[in-house]
Order: structure tokens, then C-alpha cells, then sequence
């Protein structure tokens, strides 16, 4: 992944929380959405454990890759 990436939390409704994981510019700026919650998290804890989940994995993809595309 070239750009970094930020884990954002929201709560459109009372007791319902989402997750977001926004790809970013350098300086931080919103670019794109990479992935979202499907379903609100009845805390807050939940929903950043869960997008917090998706973050590691996401960024573990990325670096799996480059290292995959080297060894052929």
C-alpha cells in the first residue's frame, strides 16, 4: 500500500457504531474508502476492535504482496 490508511469510527444512529478504513494522501486527506462495516457494532470498543481487525488485515495483504511479486 503506497498511501497510508485511517481507521474512522462513527455513530449515525444512537448505540449503532461503524467502522470505516479510508485510504489517505500523505498528508492525511481522505481519498478513497478501501472497506466499511457491513452491520453497526452496539459499542464503540466493538466497532474499532472490528475495524481494527480489517485494518491489520488489510495492511498485512499489502505487505504479503510486494514480497510475493519479488520471489517469481
Amino acid at each position: 500500500m503506497k498511501n497510508p490508511i485511517k481507521l474512522v469510527i462513527d455513530e449515525p444512529a444512537p448505540g449503532s457504531f461503524l467502522w470505516t478504513l479510508l485510504e489517505t494522501d500523505a498528508g492525511g486527506a481522505p481519498r478513497k474508502v478501501l472497506r466499511s462495516a457491513e452491520f453497526g457494532a452496539d459499542t464503540y470498543e466493538a466497532a474499532l476492535a472490528a475495524g481494527t481487525r480489517i485494518m491489520d488485515a488489510e495492511i498485512r495483504k499489502n505487505v504479503a504482496a510486494p514480497a510475493e511479486r519479488d520471489a517469481r
